[in-house]
This record gives C-alpha cells, structure tokens and sequence, in this order.
C-alpha cells in the first residue's frame, strides 16, 4: 500500500485526474483486501459506499467501547463515520474529474490542490483500516485462545 501511496502523491501536481482516480481505486483495493482476509463477504461488483461500510462495520472503525458518558465519544464517532462517508465524495469525485472515463474537448479537470484534498481523504481512511485491521486480528485470536485451551482441556480430561 505504501508504494501505491506514494505513486498517488507523485502524480498530484502532474496529473490531478490521474491522482484522483488512482485515490478511488486504492481505497477499493484497501476495502476488497480486507474484506477478503476477514470475513471473504462482498459482491463482486460492489461500489465503493458500501464496501468502505462493510470495512467499517467489519473491523468497528466506529468505537463502541465509549460510552457517551466518556470525553469526546460523540466527536471521535462522527470522525469515524464520516471518514467512511468521504470514500462516497471521494467516487463521485473520480466520475466527475478522475481518470478512466473518456472526455469530450471541452472536458477542464481539477488544479492539484482538489487532487490533493482526493488523495488526502484517500489515505486517512487506508491508514485508519490498515492500523485497525491487525489490532483486530490480534484481539480476535486472544479472545479465541482461552476459549480454545478450555475446549481442549475439556476434550483431554474426557479421555482420561
């Protein structure tokens, strides 16, 4: 992901449309990729508004863990939500001004500065999954040990 990143920052001041198309399609590769390795649930031709919601709903990028009584639990999940809701903009974006959909003559595209505002949006939700997605792993698979030594205790004091 780092290297398609960095390919993104290039291309802002040389080629917005580029920039804001290729921003669309990491945050798709980002959300398959995922989907893929956590639970494999997604339509083949699934947009990218609800594949960023499936990501948010399958790794909790909204924080259930603060209460509403907690500092700031209202503000961090408002942040998280509309940090998948940016994904939306972010595709409109590239059918109004990125690259892959052929222009007419009169066709004026973005200056770099909305390319990176695209790219910008684009990384923030990439760097949000990809440090919550082994966060999430981790805790999945300690949560899962104690349970699966119980099980095989179980299963040993059985055969004694």
């Amino acid at each position: 992901m780092q290297k398609e990143i960095e390919r993104l920052e290039n291309a802002v001041d040389r080629d917005p449309a580029l920039a804001i198309g290729t921003a669309k399609e990491l945050v798709e590769s980002c959300c398959k990729t995922v989907l893929t390795k956590r639970s494999g649930a997604y339509a083949s031709g699934a947009d990218l508004p609800p594949l960023t919601k499936l990501v948010a709903n399958e790794l909790g990028l909204v924080p259930e863990r603060f209460t509403d009584a907690a500092k700031g639990a209202e503000t961090i999940r408002l942040i998280s939500r509309n940090l998948a809701v940016l994904t939306q903009y972010l595709s409109e974006l590239r059918g109004l001004y990125g690259s892959g959909h052929g222009r007419d003559g009169r066709h004026r595209g973005l200056q770099p500065r909305h390319a990176q505002l695209a790219v910008g949006a684009a990384v923030s939700f990439i760097d949000c999954v990809t440090e919550t997605f082994p966060e999430r792993q981790f805790r999945e698979e300690a949560d899962a040990a104690p349970a699966a030594a119980t099980a095989t205790a179980g299963t040993s004091s059985r055969r004694s």
